[in-house]
């Protein structure tokens, strides 16, 4: 194991921070400073045009007309969400910064203008997460919307890897429908004669089934959820309803149709299809996303449904975002977080005593915990990471990070990956921990920029959501992260492998010149991963061997539905049984004849 930070420091890369004990040092090659970041966009991203127009708007993730490049601006083509999301894109310290995938803007690491000095911290027992981009005067009606991002390889002079001691109502019913474009043209305003495989050529994959929209959404559109793979069946949420489909023809299979919408939803379901949502507890705009709803996804069948409860002053402005793990679902949110069981709804345990409460949750194989703690305050937050009992919620051991360092992400649950940032220096660090809760490796990037897209999809009131990235993966020992692009619109990236247990780099590898690609998960021992597409060059899905070398291609997308690959908004991404799923993020159309011809999820197959 190597030495903490704060004994031995890391060398450059991923902002690995030096030892505060030491005098700072300046970055090597430090980036050109973007412009002042840009106010918070607006709530809801803009509608979408139903066709690519003649002159492109300058970003904002609108698709370009064919055979032009994305233009600049506004954080232009980007993809997941991550995200899958989940899903889903990493915030960036430095503001609003380009993306090369489509979709909704960067987002700053926080939800708009820094707390006024001298905020009063939150009493009554309620913790206020000491993020230092709170609007405290406008913060019932903020939103924060979860970009995509970008790592700069930077250096700080402050060390996030600082070790502790040691371990311290009524249910909606589904129903059937068959209403689906399985790609043959038969509808969504497509033309019978409309052959997505027309133009296929050998070794290419085939098109299984297009799905086209048929929901009447609100004005501004609504984010998907999902997708998620269970048996035969792929399931998404959408604004009021959550859906099944079949994997082998996209023939809608259920529907759960709800009262209000669908505001979050944890990563990944139970291992048995069981998963909750987050929906609103009201239609106004002042509603809250509090009210959870379990699904088996399996069969379509709506279970119980209960109300997370309520904090008061500054806790009362988070919406709790949710995590699975074993038969829990973990609501995690600004000074309050709560376990409730799977099986029947019940709450298990509550915010726990003392200085520091979790804010947010990470599910999967064990339940990780983010915490902030009243000590730190506003500008120099104190975080902590917690192994959970899912059970009792008592934490199984704690890990203090150096002051001024946050909890961001966790990018692997088992092994524990996450990435922590300190906002007032403008850096971050990925950092690797033991099974006991010890820091087992910081990650050192070099002069690579590295990239992460986390989304999971929708708004999020001063929350967090911890999972939903791609381009990354764990296995035991090893990490694997994807580089931003050479550059914008035809560019070469690396997937680059990380020894976890000396936080150095071991390979990289390449799909090639002007392909991109990007890590979802690990899948028989092998790097799972998304080679992006072009205007003109269909995508696929290819797998990296542990010990590196040339990615194998899967599944080589058509080039002939290249574009309909890449009008996707904001796309999530599924792989199950030699299938490949891509659905938009969000659905959006300026009018009612758009709406119902915008392309909502796609399948590919050998």
């Amino acid at each position: 194991m190597t030495q903490p930070p704060s004994q031995q420091p890391p060398q450059g890369g991923f902002g690995s921070p030096q030892d505060p004990q030491g005098v700072p040092q300046p970055p090597a090659q430090p980036p050109q400073m973007p412009p002042v970041p840009p106010t918070a966009p607006p709530a809801q991203p803009p509608t979408a045009p139903a066709q690519p127009p003649a002159q492109p708007p300058a970003g904002y993730g609108y698709p370009q007309a064919p055979g032009q490049p994305p233009a600049p601006g506004y954080g232009y083509p980007q993809a997941p969400g991550q995200q899958p999301g989940p899903y889903g894109q990493q915030p960036n310290p430095y503001g609003q910064q380009p993306n090369p995938y489509g979709g909704q803007p960067t987002q700053p690491g926080y939800p708009g203008a820094p707390v006024p000095a001298g905020a009063p911290a939150p009493g009554g027992g309620n913790f206020f997460k000491g993020r230092t981009g709170v609007v405290v005067a406008a913060a019932a009606a903020a939103l924060l919307v979860v970009g995509g991002g970008t790592w700069w390889a930077l250096s700080g002079d402050d060390d996030p890897a600082k070790p502790v001691a040691g371990p311290t109502g009524s249910a909606p019913q589904p129903s059937t429908s068959a209403s689906v474009d399985k790609g043959d043209g038969t509808g969504g305003g497509r033309t019978e004669n409309d052959d997505l495989n027309a133009g296929r050529q050998p070794g290419e994959a085939k098109v299984e089934w297009l799905l086209m929209n048929d929901v009447d959404l609100p004005r501004n559109g609504a984010d998907v959820y999902g997708p998620w793979v269970v048996g035969d069946t792929i399931v998404k949420a959408m604004y009021r309803s959550i859906e099944g489909f079949s994997v082998a023809d996209g023939k809608k299979k259920w529907s759960v149709p709800l009262t209000t919408d669908v505001c979050d939803a944890p990563a990944n379901p139970a291992d048995n299809g069981t998963m909750v949502f987050g929906v609103k507890d009201g239609t106004g705009d002042r509603a809250d996303c509090n009210v959870m709803q379990q699904v088996d996804l399996k069969t379509g069948k709506a279970g119980w449904k209960a109300s997370v409860p309520k904090g008061s002053g500054f806790a009362g402005l988070s919406d709790p975002t949710l995590a699975i793990s074993g038969n829990t679902v973990a609501a995690g949110g600004t000074g309050n977080s709560y376990g409730f069981s799977l099986t029947d709804g019940k709450q298990l345990f509550g915010s726990p005593d003392g200085d520091c409460r979790p804010f947010a949750f990470a599910g999967g194989p064990k339940l990780i915990a983010a915490a902030s703690c009243r000590s730190g305050g506003v500008d120099n937050p104190q975080n902590e990471v917690w192994e959970v009992d899912p059970t009792t919620g008592k934490a199984k051991w704690k890990y203090q990070l150096a002051r001024g360092w946050e909890v961001d992400k966790v990018y692997s649950v088992s092994p524990l990956v996450i990435n922590a940032v300190n906002e007032q220096k403008k850096t971050r660090t990925v950092l690797a921990l033991t099974d006991a809760g010890k820091l087992r490796s910081q990650l050192s990037g070099g002069n690579d920029k590295f990239q992460a897209k986390c989304g999971g999809g929708g708004l999020v009131v001063f929350g967090q959501r911890l999972q939903g990235c791609i381009g990354v993966a764990a296995d035991a020992n090893t990490f694997y992260m994807s580089t931003e692009p050479t550059s914008l619109t035809r560019g070469t990236n690396h997937v680059v492998a990380f020894d976890l247990n000396t936080g150095k780099p071991k390979w990289r590898s390449t799909a090639g010149p002007e392909r991109t690609l990007l890590p979802l998960r690990m899948e028989n021992g092998e790097v799972l991963a998304y080679m992006e597409g072009s205007w003109d060059k269909g995508g696929g899905v290819a797998a990296i061997a542990a010990t590196g070398g040339n990615p194998k291609v899967l599944l080589q997308h058509p080039a002939a539905t290249a574009r309909i690959e890449r009008d996707f908004w904001q796309p999530h991404y599924a792989y199950a049984d030699g299938r490949f799923f891509i659905a938009s993020g969000r659905v959006s159309a300026q009018n009612d004849k758009a709406e119902k011809e915008t392309k909502t999820m796609i399948a590919y197959g050998k």
